[in-house]
């Protein structure tokens, strides 16, 4: 089951044999007796088994346990209020000196009213068309009952009032400085600005006087780089490209004949023949005006209808008859109103004292608590002098195994000697055979492929 760790170093097989030397080695040559550097690389050697393994490690081995000692509480200093009182002066009190602030004046200019001598007319729409009516007060549904306080008193304290305790009132003291007294003097308005600025007088700025202008006495350069470097050297004019128009004919008269007239074959074609139209002659029978319905139809004298209408202009003196029947067959009933149709209530009212004692209250008894038992262990002041086992099963009936190493890895320290790759890039080695003891054994080695 072994398993080829490396890639593969020829694609295909040329037929020469292998050459373990790089380019590196054949161009550059050594130079004395340099050594090459030596690997700093640990060798891959094999480590025998050393037999069970222990649980020491060197922290155990090196650590010391020392004594835990608890730390000593630090009660703390009793307060003692300093005597004497505090200054709660300030710079600002002391230097500070009030005056009276007067009102600022407004910047808005004064309103100006325009009034005319026009009287108002102040009788609104609504009071001019409103008409006042006469509307009857509608009486209350509500039934008038009298208040009255419980005479039994309320026997549900709060929380609050079982657990309150009443402590006077002990205001903490004020800190307040007295009613500072204002100066009788004037305000004075001085600053530090004021009483230390100097003012200096400050210089004229220098103005610079204006230079008159002044022509220059030597003549204008006006000759460029390209007028003094540039020579016109005559050259002959470009050709052309363009081809000749040339006249693309014959100077021969023209004949007359084309390829069609040399080629068209006239055909005789006969003239299409002309028909006279027929002349029409008129019937001399005299036509028959008769039809089916004419001849069929029998006529009948039928008087015209009378009209329904009644003649205009007539009038009829006798009563309007407006009975109909709806009017007859219809007659009122006398409505009367319909009662409720809500139900009454099945339920009776509770009238007594209503019972405010429920099932958890009445059946509740109060317990005292006791206090629930720390699961913290003790603080220990030394650690236990008893040697921690800390063996595990997998200590006890773990076996070591010594692991197989492939000898393709380092086959030189195995007793292998390599012999060649071939195309498919397994290299081929082969096992060095014992010294001969025995005048009978085989030196003939075996050839192994140990890379595949």
């Amino acid at each position: 089951r072994h398993r080829c760790c490396h890639e593969r170093t020829k694609i295909y097989d040329d037929g020469l044999p292998p050459s373990h030397r790089t380019e590196y080695v054949d161009n550059y040559p050594c130079y004395g007796n340099i050594c090459p550097p030596s690997s700093c690389k640990p060798k891959h050697e094999l480590q025998e088994h050393r037999g069970k393994m222990d649980g020491l490690s060197i922290f155990k081995t090196d650590y010391l346990p020392y004594d835990v000692v608890k730390r000593p509480f630090r009660a703390p200093a009793e307060y003692r209020p300093k005597s004497g009182k505090i200054d709660l002066g300030t710079i600002y009190q002391k230097d500070y000196s009030p005056h009276k602030v007067g009102p600022v004046t407004l910047a808005r200019p004064r309103e100006r009213k325009h009034t005319t001598d026009a009287k108002l007319d102040t009788i609104p729409t609504y009071r001019d068309d409103y008409r006042l009516w006469e509307a009857q007060r509608t009486e209350s549904c509500k039934v008038e009952r009298a208040y009255q306080p419980p005479t039994e008193r309320f026997g549900n304290p709060s929380t609050f009032q079982d657990d309150y305790i009443p402590r006077e009132p002990n205001p903490p003291e004020s800190f307040k400085p007295a009613a500072a007294k204002l100066p009788d003097g004037p305000f004075d308005g001085n600053t530090i600005h004021r009483t230390a600025y100097v003012v200096h007088e400050m210089e004229p700025r220098f103005v610079r006087p204006k230079e008159e202008y002044k022509p220059c006495d030597q003549p204008f350069e006006d000759l460029t780089t390209h007028q003094r470097d540039f020579k016109g050297i005559p050259g002959q004019q470009a050709k052309s490209c363009r081809p000749e128009h040339r006249k693309i004919g014959s100077d021969a008269p023209f004949n007359g004949t084309t390829e069609f007239q040399d080629r068209y074959q006239p055909q005789l074609v006969s003239l299409p023949e002309f028909r006279k139209p027929r002349q029409y002659v008129p019937p001399t029978e005299k036509m028959d005006l008769n039809s089916t319905n004419r001849l069929d139809y029998i006529s009948h004298e039928i008087s015209p209808a009378a009209p329904i209408r009644p003649p205009h202009g007539r009038r009829i003196s006798a009563p309007f008859q407006g009975n109909t029947t709806t009017r007859e067959d219809y007659k009122p009933w006398s409505i009367c109103p319909r009662g409720l149709i809500k139900k009454e209530q099945e339920i009776p009212k509770p009238t007594g004292k209503f019972a405010d004692l429920t099932t958890f209250r009445s059946h509740y008894v109060p317990h005292q608590g006791a206090p629930a038992q720390s699961c913290k262990p003790v603080h220990a002041v030394g650690l236990n002098a008893v040697p921690f086992r800390d063996e595990t099963m997998y200590r006890i009936d773990y076996t070591p195994k010594k692991k197989e190493i492939c000898p393709a890895h380092h086959p030189s320290n195995l007793g292998y000697v390599y012999v060649n790759t071939d195309s498919q890039g397994h290299q081929f080695f082969r096992r060095l055979s014992p010294e001969p003891s025995k005048p009978n054994c085989n030196p003939i080695p075996n050839e192994v492929a140990v890379v595949t």
